[in-house]
Parts: structure tokens; sequence; C-alpha cells
């Protein structure tokens, strides 16, 4: 078996060969460690070692329940994200909360002086409102009395003028109404030519 090209992993003196690293892990691991190490000068994620302290149930290191730091190649990291946070981020924070006080402090008073302004826009509608009723009232009154008092009237031979004053005859102020041209035509007829009985 001298040319086996490789397939079988045993040396001729038929003792198994070491096994080879394999180099795929390996790259995984080392790309692995870059991104803790990446995200970790960040200060956007946990420390590379705190993945080990976070399975552990105990504290680590022996330490007390108060040190919550993680030991990764000698150094100590802290999980603090505040302390962590890069300065602009804070500055930003900052400048974004005054803002949106600034802007709901701004818009509770916009809305105080909306509801004032609809409050006296509603009492001055009110008030017209009320206004044109009364003058519709009066208005009724007295075209009621004035139609009262003309249908009281018991003339012979004016019927057909009273029908004539109740129709509107003027075809341009008709416009908003139903089509009654055929309605005036047969009036018009009747008042010019009466029927005979």
């Amino acid at each position: 078996m001298a040319d086996d090209f490789g397939f079988f992993s045993s040396t001729e003196s038929g003792a198994p060969e070491a096994p080879e690293e394999d180099p795929a892990a390996a790259f995984l691991a080392q790309q692995e460690s870059e991104i803790a190490g990446i995200e970790n000068d960040e200060g956007f994620g946990a420390p590379a070692g705190s993945q080990a302290a976070l399975t552990q149930p105990g504290p680590a290191n022996g330490a007390g329940s108060e040190d919550m730091g993680t030991t990764v190649n000698g150094d100590v990291y802290q999980v603090d994200r505040l302390t962590q946070e890069p300065e602009s981020i804070r500055k930003w924070r900052e400048e974004q909360r005054k803002r949106l006080q600034e802007l709901d402090a701004a818009s509770k008073v916009m809305e105080q002086e909306w509801r004032e302004k609809a409050k006296k826009d509603l009492e001055e509608w009110n008030q017209r409102q009320s206004e044109q009723v009364e003058k519709n009232k009066i208005n009724n009154r007295a075209s009621e009395e004035a139609f009262v008092k003309e249908s009281k009237e018991d003339t012979p031979g004016t019927e057909w003028e009273k029908v004539a004053q109740l129709c509107d005859f003027n075809p341009k102020s008709s416009k908003q109404c139903k089509d009654v041209s055929r309605l005036r035509s047969v009036l018009m007829s009747l008042k010019q030519t009466p029927l005979s009985r």
C-alpha cells in the first residue's frame, strides 16, 4: 500500500495519524474574537469574556454580587453601557431630550390657544345662528299673515290669479328646482283661455 492517495489516515507503521486542525473552525473563531473586540471598542456590545461569565451561574472569579466585571486576558471590563457609551451619543441624547421637552411645551401652548379660539368661534357661530333663526321666524310669521289675509279674500274670477301668485313663472329664478315647464305652460294656457262650464 505504497500509494493510497492519502485516503487512509494510517501511516505505514499502522498507528493512526494525529488529527489536523479544521481551518474553517479556526477562521470562525478568529472572526468571532475580532467582532467581539470591535464591539468592545465602540461600547455597543458586551465584552468578549462576558458570554462565558453570563453562562456561569455563580459570580465570576470569586467576586461578590456587586462586581459585574469580567476578566479577559488579565484586563477587567465593566458591563456598564452608560460608561461605555460614546460622548457624541450622550450629547445627542441630552439635546434630543431637551428638544422634545421644548416641543411638548410648545404643543401644549398651541393646543390651549386652539381650544380658546375654537370656543370663541363656537360662541360666535351660536350667536349668529340664533340671530338668523329669529330673523327667519319674524319673516315666516309676516309671510304667513300675508298669505292668510290674501287667501280669505273671496272675489269671484280671481282664482287663477291666486294660482299664478303661488307659482313662480320666472325661469331664471328656479334653477335649483325640478323642471316644471310643462305645468307652467298648462297653467298659462288656462289663465289665457279658461275652461267653460
